[in-house]
């Protein structure tokens, strides 16, 4: 089995320990908030032995873990969110680190197909100016982030499909949710509404555990749609 480091060790680290054996992986290290404060947990006598690391923590932690972890040599597949503002001087980090980073706003498979569909339909609704665009979600009430990072990711491929025009955008934070997403078109005549809806993390745990297998043995900064539909 290969051997994972889990960093941060909350809801979703624990989920991940509890499903790593299944996707071929034994945890060798955890490091959780104390463990590793400002990256200190991340040295080479820690990870030794570690062929990929999973990272799980805060907007504030995830770019310093990285970096940490490029230089270790050790591949990273991080899916803490609020940081990507960060994403050009990362990716110079890693790849001058000779690094390995597979990074996105959203692990689960099925959000990334829901992405293409809300592409196609954004692509086919640019030519209809009767309907007005809406993009909503809705996360439990500890998330940071808002608009969520897979939100940011919707609307920016809503764009690169070629939609011009004004989307209203909302985001709710409140109790549990794992993650709702919706995108919408409105007009006098008819109603469109596009939805994601996670029924738990479980499927950001294994689409995370999925880059995991695949990341290891190779350098470079990926982003996990590009690897998930690659070929």
């Amino acid at each position: 089995m290969k051997r994972l480091a889990l960093v941060g060790y909350g809801k979703m680290g624990r989920l991940l320990e509890r499903l790593a054996p299944e996707a071929g992986f034994e945890v060798a290290l955890k490091l959780d908030v104390d463990s590793n404060a400002h990256g200190e947990g991340l040295t080479s006598a820690s990870v030794a032995g570690v062929d990929v690391a999973v990272e799980f923590t805060t907007p504030e932690a995830a770019a310093e873990n990285v970096l940490a972890l490029a230089r270790l040599k050790v591949p990273v597949v991080c899916g803490t969110t609020g940081w990507h503002a960060r994403l050009a001087g990362i990716r110079q980090g890693v790849t001058e680190a000779g690094g390995t980073l597979v990074y996105g706003a959203n692990f689960s498979i099925g959000m990334h197909v829901f992405q293409k569909v809300v592409a196609e339909a954004a692509r086919r609704m640019e030519q209809q100016p009767a309907y007005e665009a809406w993009a909503w979600e809705i996360h439990h009430s500890q998330k940071k982030d808002a608009p969520s990072g897979t939100l940011l990711t919707l609307l920016d491929a809503m764009r690169r499909a070629g939609y011009s025009r004004r989307v209203d955008v909302a985001s709710s934070r409140a109790g549990t949710v794992p993650g709702t997403h919706e995108i919408g078109f409105d007009s006098a005549a008819d109603v469109i509404t596009l939805r994601h809806e996670a029924r738990s993390r479980e499927g950001f745990a294994r689409g995370a555990l999925w880059a995991a297998q695949w990341v290891t043995g190779r350098i470079g900064v990926y982003e996990f749609s590009e690897i998930l539909f690659a070929g």
